[in-house]
């Protein structure tokens, strides 16, 4: 486990800082493999997990979504055959959270144990 994936998320509110460019280098480090997308000038974390059917990748985007309502905090996810696409930003301040990073880390724990991944 890493450091990101044992922080709790705290409230974010809409005054809430975003991630600072002296803090992003650090925390994109402990979530290899996620992206960088820059969507209506907003940032956000982005993630395409692979499976070998739907019902794998539906199964995965359930276990995602537990998680993120356990905290409150959702994400986008699109559900293909075969391939989920996960991205975590947060809505209230238009940008990435320290929140945002911390759900990386856990989705990429929950993909750890998901069935069906390639």
């Amino acid at each position: 486990m890493t450091a990101l994936n044992q922080s709790q998320c705290e409230a974010c509110r809409a005054d809430a800082p975003q991630v600072s460019d002296a803090e992003l280098p650090d925390l994109l480090k402990q979530i290899p493999d996620w992206n960088i997308e820059v969507r209506d000038g907003v940032m956000q974390l982005e993630k395409v997990f692979l499976f070998k059917n739907f019902k794998f990748a539906l199964a995965f985007t359930n276990a995602v979504g537990e998680i993120a309502e356990a905290e409150g905090h959702h994400p986008g996810l699109l559900t293909e055959w075969g391939k989920v696409t996960v991205t975590w930003w947060s809505h209230s301040i238009k940008g990435l959270h320290r929140n945002d990073f911390i759900m990386a880390s856990r989705t990429d724990e929950v993909a750890k144990s998901a069935e069906g991944r390639k």
